[in-house]
């Protein structure tokens, strides 16, 4: 109260009306009810001077009274936050923002909620009152936020969190004891499995603890243990109780009716509809048990019994990349259609398995080990320690076909998978169950193992509710075929709702066609494919001799819509793009990226398969790719009847034209009345060059440009203002309509003259809307001139 007083006898003398508002606000406990009944005009003066808790109960007052609390909200954020947020042009509600915020800070303990005013209110607790605006929450370092979330004084936190949270976010993670797994395991429990987390995202992990990543992936993708098994102080899971009982009550018939028709045992365990969580989860792994060819993920040595089982049926199912090549994909139950063999083999091994596990769940009684719960993911095996390593196994990545050989339609296994065992291992899924999923998985700067691979890729090829999946920055190299080998068993799955693939990394382990074929092979399903690359792999001619090329795979029909491409310097070859081209009749963007032409004639043959292959193409990018030899092409681009938006950014498009090229831009842009969006940025347009653009928009033009990005340009602040006072002039002459929107104007150089640039923007502002940035030019170009 008085850290109030202070604040707004600061302010100066009052009106009677602003005393009076200040004097309610001290007493708002007891005056509630009545203030919210007041008209607008006194609400509007009583809002800011209410703490955080109070004007949140107000805004259903606010908003009846036709008041918005947006600019209090943003006040608040000024004041305390004291930072810009990113994108703030983009907020549009300030009140979940500051809140959200406001969360993430008390919960890491980076903000003190003594330190302002209206964050101390008797009534008020910061995570609790807070909780119910948090869609998107970031846990880091040793997962400290973890741990107050699932403490028992926070419960009703976390029910919130459950019911609001939509991402979770990992970053800068360190290796955690067992009491803060725990923790985490809790957390995920009830946020995914429980909850509404749909996307899970990890980021800037270099060395990561492979027990937490494991944990994480295979949680994320709707694994875990019963129930009754997570104690949430000291008591199972509410949540599972109900449905623990009911599974009870038909564990008797379902004995019975296993043991007259054992066959029914080799269900994929997929059924997650309708309930958060699935009956036993029993993963595929190339015709295998996946709690046969998988191991905990600290586990000690592979049985005798696990290794023959697996070597079985290595033999039995065909372990090559045929389905890149264009065979036909057939699911696991094709396969063990044609091999009774490895039938046979399984049920002899489920039958020793799961006797051997009964007998351990006896001896140990319900809850008697505290520990079991961790068995899953973070303990040495129990069920037998009699085997020895393959003492032939080869070492992680020694033998990339290993990770090429997969049979259709089933996860990665192979040699590698099912005989090797690292020093990591693979998690065990027999005594999982399957909760709910997430449908978005990102992967940010994470080095990503062999054993990970397999591991990520045996969840992948169950994981029906996935929709994006994101692998950036992970050092796959030839780990890739691993993922692609879970994608193509998921791509299986007739409810399966994978979409979105994006992968990018430093080195790219193939060319980047061959890849794009690799991964729609696998799964044509996709409808946005995104691979990037920044260097080549200087080994890549080196791949061994036996593993079939992607350059030769067949591609089935595809429902791409948006393929991405970032070449690593590599020739832009139309013949190998052209199978891709052919194979997506629906394909709607194009974007390619540091390409190099091999030849003159080459985006001429690109822009002949677009045209016959693509007739539905809608966007077409360019990027960092020489197109100064190419003006021919460019112009017949621009006339492109169907094309709604064309970039050409950092192509050098004006680096030895003359002056009728632009003459002939701008004269092709006027007459075609379907083009959109024109994106120029890193073009060194110039003064002169924005200046004459400006007639794009003349009173005999029919174009219907909407958007103008000029980014990058070279645009000084008295070339942009010529640029507006013409376009004004355009403007007025043809009676005030225009289609033009939107200006891109970002790092050009209007900081040398501050008094013209702010003019132009002013006028320009009253013609379309402006998006620009404070970019400083002169460390700009000493930034330029210190790499040269």
């Amino acid at each position: 109260a008085a850290l109030r007083r202070g604040a707004m006898a600061a302010e100066g003398p009052r009106s009677l009306s602003a005393l009076s508002a200040a004097a309610v606000s001290r007493s708002i406990g007891a005056l509630e009810r009545d203030v919210w009944a007041l008209p607008g005009h006194l609400l509007r003066g009583l809002l800011p001077l209410l703490t955080v808790f109070r004007l949140e109960r107000a805004e259903g007052a606010a908003r009846r009274a036709g008041l918005s609390t947006q600019p209090i909200w943003r006040k608040l954020w000024d004041d305390i936050m004291k930072t810009r947020p990113p994108n703030s042009e983009n907020i549009t509600c300030w009140r979940k923002k500051f809140l959200e915020t406001f969360f993430s800070n008390v919960l890491h303990g980076v903000l003190d909620v003594s330190s302002d005013w209206r964050l101390n209110d008797c009534h008020f607790s910061p995570l609790l009152h807070s909780s119910p605006h948090v869609s998107q929450l970031t846990l880091c370092n040793m997962l400290q936020g973890a741990v107050e979330l699932t403490a028992e004084h926070n419960q009703k936190v976390l029910e919130n969190l459950a019911v609001s949270l939509r991402i979770l976010k990992f970053q800068h993670l360190l290796s955690s004891d067992q009491s803060i797994r725990r923790s985490l395991v809790l957390l995920l429990h009830r946020l995914i499995h429980h909850g509404s987390v749909s996307q899970v995202s990890m980021y800037s992990w270099p060395v990561p603890d492979t027990v937490l990543l494991v944990l994480i992936l295979s949680m994320s993708a709707g694994f875990w243990r019963s129930g009754n098994a997570l104690l949430y102080h000291s008591s199972p899971c509410g949540l599972c109780r109900e449905e623990d009982k009911a599974q009870s009550q038909e564990s008797a018939q379902g004995r019975a009716e296993r043991g007259c028709c054992s066959e029914r045992d080799w269900g994929d365990g997929e059924n997650q509809k309708g309930s958060p969580r699935a009956p036993e989860a029993d993963v595929e792994v190339n015709g295998c048990r996946a709690d046969t060819c998988l191991n905990s993920v600290v586990s000690g040595p592979r049985s005798p019994l696990q290794n023959q089982a697996c070597e079985e049926a290595s033999s039995k199912v065909a372990c090559d990349h045929t389905s890149i090549q264009g065979r036909s994909s057939h699911c696991i139950s094709d396969q063990l259609s044609c091999h009774p063999v490895l039938r046979k083999t399984r049920r002899r091994l489920k039958s020793a398995v799961g006797k051997k596990r009964r007998c351990l769940r006896r001896s140990r009684g319900l809850y008697a080990d505290p520990e079991d719960l961790y068995d899953f993911v973070f303990t040495v095996a129990r069920e037998d320690n009699s085997g020895s390593l393959d003492k032939n196994s080869t070492t992680e990545g020694e033998n990339p076909e290993n990770w090429t050989s997969s049979s259709p339609g089933s996860p990665c296994a192979g040699h590698a998978g099912c005989k090797k065992r690292g020093p990591a291992g693979i998690f065990s899924l027999k005594a999982a169950h399957r909760f709910r999923s997430v449908s978005t998985l990102e992967l940010f700067s994470i080095p990503l193992t062999g054993e990970t691979c397999r591991t990520l890729s045996n969840l992948l090829s169950s994981w029906v509710s996935l929709e994006n999946l994101v692998l950036s920055y992970n050092g796959l190299g030839a780990n890739i075929f691993c993922i692609l080998s879970g994608l193509r068993a998921l791509s299986c799955h007739s409810d399966c709702h994978l979409h979105v693939v994006r992968v990018s990394d430093v080195f790219s382990h193939m060319p980047c066609m061959e890849l794009v074929r690799c991964i729609l092979s696998a799964f044509p399903q996709l409808h946005t494919l995104s691979v990037s690359f920044d260097l080549k792999n200087q080994l890549e001619g080196n791949r061994p001799e036996g593993n079939p090329s992607c350059r030769e795979a067949e591609i089935p029909e595809s429902c791409l819509e948006q393929l991405e491409i970032r070449f690593p310097r590599e020739p832009l070859h139309t013949m190998f793009l052209l199978p891709v081209l052919k194979a997506s009749k629906s394909l709607q963007q194009l974007s390619l990226d540091s390409a190099t032409l091999p030849g003159s004639q080459e985006l001429g043959l690109l822009l002949e398969a677009l045209k016959e292959c693509n007739p539905n193409l809608k966007k077409l990018s360019f990027h960092d790719m020489n197109l100064a030899e190419h003006q021919r092409e460019v112009l017949l681009l621009l006339q492109d009847p169907v094309l709604q938006e064309i970039t050409f950014s950092f192509c050098r498009l004006f680096e030895s034209s003359t002056t009728e090229f632009l003459s002939e831009i701008i004269s092709t842009v006027k007459r075609n009345s379907s083009l959109k969006s024109l994106k120029l940025p890193g073009n060194r347009l110039g003064n002169h060059r924005l200046v004459a653009l400006a007639d794009i928009f003349s009173e005999d033009s029919s174009s219907s440009l909407c958007q103008l990005d000029v980014s990058s340009n070279c645009i000084k602040p008295d070339g942009l203002l010529e640029f507006t006072k013409k376009l004004e002039g355009h403007i007025q002459q043809r009676g005030g309509q225009i289609q033009f929107t939107h200006l891109r104007l970002f790092q050009n150089w209007l900081d040398q003259d501050a008094e013209t640039a702010q003019e132009a923007l002013r006028r320009l502002k009253a013609v379309c809307s402006v998006v620009n940035d404070s970019w400083d030019s002169s460390q700009a170009f000493a930034d330029y001139i210190s790499v040269m």
